[in-house]
């Protein structure tokens, strides 16, 4: 078998530190003036209205547009950003009051008031778009103003998680002047409150961020400038790092690239190698009559080796995962290694045949060609050879870009398809509740009962999260006995930048998006 801990070369190249924690290694405190900082990334957003993204779109829109609580460098759980104070009011946990700054602006001179703030939440829902984030929203029962500046959120049930959700970047507050109460903006333009400004924007490739002067937060920008280049691979990225084209990446690097970093050809370069809480999985569809059987899913779980996957295919760049919560945050487990064990193909085949199935079982795997790195193609090829050579699975192969694969899902097209998850709040909670329920973020109905109506509901109660570890342990087990869902592997965070680079380390939220502003050149080294 193959060695299942992460062994990877650590050269003087390489700075490793914890993202999440924000801890702080390569950092100068002096902010660079010498022009944008060019950053590069396969993540290219797919809307630019908050209102339809629940995707990679919030990397760009945690730079342009503000939301009331955020996380500052180093913190963990939100804090205020458009707003100066955020709190439950009482102990039921079912009113969260937030007071914004005074005097608070778009980029372009409108004033910022609760009312946008309401104006901006309802919208989510009433658009209620198919790739939108409204399913974040359902402890929301309504949203209240007083005045320009006090906003109240009325929850249905109990939700801690609440603040949370108000952190991701869906929750970006947008001018009712400029982005309709019932529709989508589509004049392609930006005026946000965040720290950036958008100056410019090419679809695919690259987007321009200038400093916006009327920003108030806790954001302190070590720069003046950001350009954002979109690329189509990994290779190409690292070309242009090379090259000095561009001055640090982020996400997207593939795993023979991140090797080729850390050797000593890449003496000018660093690269900050941290934490990371992204995961990759298979979600089986119960409308194809195959998946639908639970003996296939639970076959398939057997027979799949999460360590090869995570050796030949990305070279140990990424760790086998046994559970749809990840290793670091609260209530973690390994279910699916505690049932299933090391891959076994005589367990498999006895699981079918006990089911009265022994003929091969014909399954199409679908998975989407520009979304979750360049090595995609090859993690899929690799399922295929492990399934087909246990001699108990046929498989076919097919793939579609990431717009028109999104719309195949949600249509409930695919029988077996592969999704990644970057997280949207570092809470067991967003492991498990977006991907449960009749309406979930998969478009695959699954409703789980005991977890969408006991056991989420009795966690989102207690404000101390570390009290809730039995119910998350509880729910994890649900999704094993279902194995509705198949977790790979969970991934770490790379940042290669070029060495006259600073605030790389300092530069991910909990959730793994990059605030832009953390970035500098240094002065000296």
């Amino acid at each position: 078998m193959f060695n299942r801990n992460r062994c990877l070369r650590r050269l003087a190249a390489i700075a490793s530190v914890s993202l999440v924690a924000g801890c702080g290694v390569l950092s100068d405190s002096n902010p660079d003036s010498k022009g944008p900082i060019v950053v590069g990334t396969t993540s290219a957003p797919s809307t630019l209205d908050p209102a339809a993204a629940w995707d990679g779109s919030w990397e760009l829109f945690r730079n342009i547009y503000q939301t009331l609580v955020a996380y500052p460098n180093g913190a963990t759980t939100p804090q205020p950003d458009a707003a100066k104070s955020c709190a439950f009011t009482g102990s039921s946990n079912r009113t969260y009051h937030c007071a914004l700054r005074p005097d608070m602006e778009f980029a372009d001179g409108h004033p910022l008031t609760a009312e946008a703030v309401k104006h901006s939440i309802d919208r989510i829902r009433a658009i209620d778009a198919p790739s939108g984030p409204a399913g974040l929203l359902g402890s929301l029962d309504r949203v209240e103003i007083r005045g320009d500046r006090d906003v109240y959120f009325h929850l249905n049930q109990p939700d801690t998680t609440f603040p949370f959700v108000l952190a991701t970047p869906a929750m970006s507050i947008v001018d009712p002047r400029d982005y309709p109460a019932e529709s989508l903006r589509e004049d392609g333009k930006v005026f946000g409150s965040g720290p950036y400004e958008l100056r410019s924007y090419e679809e695919g490739k690259q987007a321009v961020l200038v400093r916006n002067d009327r920003y108030q937060g806790f954001a302190e920008r070590q720069n003046d400038a950001v350009t954002i280049r979109y690329f189509q691979d990994s290779a190409a990225m690292v070309k242009a790092l090379r090259a000095k084209d561009i001055d640090l990446t982020y996400r997207g690097l593939a795993a023979g690239d991140i090797i080729a970093l850390q050797g000593h050809e890449a003496e000018d370069l660093q690269l900050v190698d941290g934490a990371g809480t992204d995961i990759s999985y298979l979600v089986f569809n119960p409308k194809d009559p195959w998946a639908d059987k639970i003996a296939v899913r639970k076959a398939v779980a057997q027979v799949v080796d999460r360590a090869a996957i995570a050796h030949k295919v990305y070279k140990d760049t990424v760790d086998p995962l046994y559970s749809m919560v990840p290793k670091g945050l609260t209530g973690h487990t390994t279910g699916f290694f505690d049932d299933f064990g090391e891959p076994d193909v005589a367990k498999a085949r006895k699981i079918l045949t006990d089911a009265g199935i022994t003929e091969r079982v014909p399954l199409t795997l679908w998975y989407t060609t520009d979304r979750y790195g360049s090595e995609t193609a090859r993690e899929f090829r690799e399922l295929k050879t492990q399934l087909e050579n246990s001699g108990l699975f046929t498989i076919t192969l097919k793939s579609r870009p990431w717009k028109t694969y999104v719309v195949g899902y949600q249509k409930g097209e695919y029988p077996v398809f592969g999704r990644g998850w970057f997280p949207d709040f570092p809470d067991a909670d967003n492991f498990i509740a977006p991907f449960v329920g009749e309406q979930n973020a998969l478009g695959t109905p699954y409703p789980a009962s005991r977890i969408t109506k006991e056991l989420l509901p009795a966690s989102r109660r207690q404000s101390d999260r570390a009290a809730v570890v039995k119910q998350f342990e509880e729910a994890q087990q649900i999704l094993v006995d279902d194995a509705r869902l198949l977790p790979l592997w969970q991934g770490r965070q790379y940042v290669a930048a070029s060495d006259d680079i600073s605030g790389g380390e300092r530069a991910l939220d909990p959730s793994t998006i990059m605030m832009m502003w953390e970035l500098h050149r240094k002065t000296s080294w």
